[in-house]
């Protein structure tokens, strides 16, 4: 049976073909209007949608070419299938390379039009899936829909932005968890690279003898098991964009070749001799401080100053504590919907607990607490006792006054207190230290004296030191 109410347009000159393609898509379940002109079949198209349309390719006037350009062009989710006589199949033929589905010849065979139709509705089909599933996608990666308002979160949106465009490559720097990935996506949906693929690698998850081959290709016979030629990442992503997650694991034999393919976007596969040209726009990532691993010896100079062109830092969550509700809730919202839950937040006490822990996991660690606790939640509201036992366990500890004394001046004894209480200040203020000091009601001299004396350095301070 066809999709129900599925519509369909025939378009045709001859009244006799026209009734009978009628009557017969009728009696399948279809809905069908005709047309017998171009200008008939554009007020058809215009005043509702058709899933098929059915075109003859001779016509007076405007041909059955015209109204499939201006179907790609005006309603590219119609599938058009072309109507023609044996003496112009090749006519017919060159409209398939044009973007029509498929061709029937007169006279037309019932069971032809038949598997034509229904094979033209899983066409259209695929097309409008298709066109959710990048709708679904550009959403998803919208910055909007990046959760965050910490001041260092609203820097990476305007990096973003300001680079999402052209084509520079992209270092993003951040401990593991902090959402690299979904950056990294997020600056491909926003360049006019979106609808090009996106290629994602994980250089640290490949084994060093296959990175190579999985980047750049290789061909029949250059290695043990290479038993036919294969396309490599970078080719894949040829007109769209790749992106290489923890480039510090890569060999130096490997950076050379990476080294290479930034400056002139040539490479050439394992075991072979032709070079390949490709498009690629590179967005790197690392978990890693490079200057060190450059000072090293253990990461090419010379690549790192290259990849080195547009940095951004991801500051762990431990540094980001105003985001963590709203991302606690966002997760919330998330699991609710994927669980059918319907968990309303959490106690005052749960929230204090997520801001008090240090998150090693980042914002990883935290979508993973918030879905265990709404599927074990027996209440309306996620409690202390929902969390896990490490992560409360760890808040509890951190507070846990000290029972065994140990001999220590006042003035040592007081630093620890005076340096949690300047960080925890320093971060409720975005790291401002004038707005800091007037909270501590200190001048700005003496609280940048006690910065430096406790290490208190800002985060992108912290990363180059």
């Amino acid at each position: 049976m066809p999709e129900s109410k599925a519509r369909i347009l025939v378009v045709d000159d001859d009244d006799i073909i026209l009734d009978s393609l009628q009557e017969f898509l009728r009696l399948e379940g279809y809905q069908v209007d005709v047309a017998r002109t171009y200008e008939e079949a554009v007020n058809a198209l215009e005043r509702a949608d058709f899933n098929v349309a059915l075109t003859d390719v001779n016509m007076p006037g405007s041909s059955g070419f015209e109204l499939l350009r201006m179907c790609k062009q005006k309603f590219p989710e119609t599938v058009v299938i072309m109507i023609t006589g044996y003496g112009t199949i090749d006519s017919a033929v060159e409209a398939i390379k044009m973007g029509a589905y498929d061709y029937l010849t007169k006279p037309i065979i019932d069971d032809e039009l038949r598997l034509a139709v229904e094979r033209a509705l899983q066409q259209q089909s695929l097309i409008r899936e298709n066109r959710t599933l990048r709708q679904q996608l550009e959403h998803r990666y919208q910055l909007q829909n990046i959760v965050g308002q910490d001041y260092k979160m609203l820097k990476v949106f305007d990096l973003i932005e300001s680079v999402a465009d052209s084509k520079t490559t992209v270092l993003i720097l951040g401990e593991s968890g902090t959402g690299k990935s979904m950056i990294a996506r997020a600056v491909h949906a926003h360049s006019r690279r979106s609808d090009r693929p996106f290629v994602e690698i994980a250089c640290g998850a490949i084994p060093e003898s296959l990175l190579e081959s999985e980047l750049f290709g290789h061909i029949k016979g250059s290695f043990t098991g290479a038993m036919v030629d294969k396309i490599g990442k970078f080719q894949a992503a040829d007109t769209g964009t790749i992106f290489l997650d923890e480039i510090s694991t890569a060999t130096p034999g490997l950076q050379i070749k990476l080294l290479r393919v930034l400056q002139e976007r040539q490479f050439e596969a394992v075991g072979s001799n032709e070079t390949r040209n490709v498009d690629t726009r590179v967005i790197l990532a690392t978990n890693t401080n490079l200057i060190k691993d450059v000072a090293e010896g253990r990461f090419r100079q010379d690549l790192y100053y290259r990849i080195n062109v547009v940095t951004i830092l991801l500051a762990p969550l431990r540094e980001r504590i105003g985001d963590i509700p709203l991302l606690a809730e966002h997760f919330l919202r998330k699991y609710n919907a994927q669980n059918s839950r319907e968990v309303l937040g959490f106690t005052e006490k749960a929230m204090e607990y997520l801001q008090r822990y240090n998150w090693p996991g980042n914002v990883r660690e935290l979508e993973n607490v918030v879905e265990r606790a709404v599927v074990l939640s027996k209440s309306k509201y996620i409690e202390v006792s929902d969390l896990p036992g490490n992560l409360t366990d760890h808040v509890q500890s951190d507070k846990t006054p000290e029972t065994n004394y140990k001999p220590v001046s006042l003035k040592r004894a007081l630093e620890d207190p005076e340096k949690r209480i300047i960080e925890l200040a320093l971060r409720a203020n975005n790291w401002n230290r004038q707005s800091t000091a007037e909270v501590l009601k200190i001048n700005r001299t003496t609280l940048y004296k006690k910065m430096k004396r406790y290490g208190l350095l800002e985060p992108s301070e912290q990363v180059h030191s």
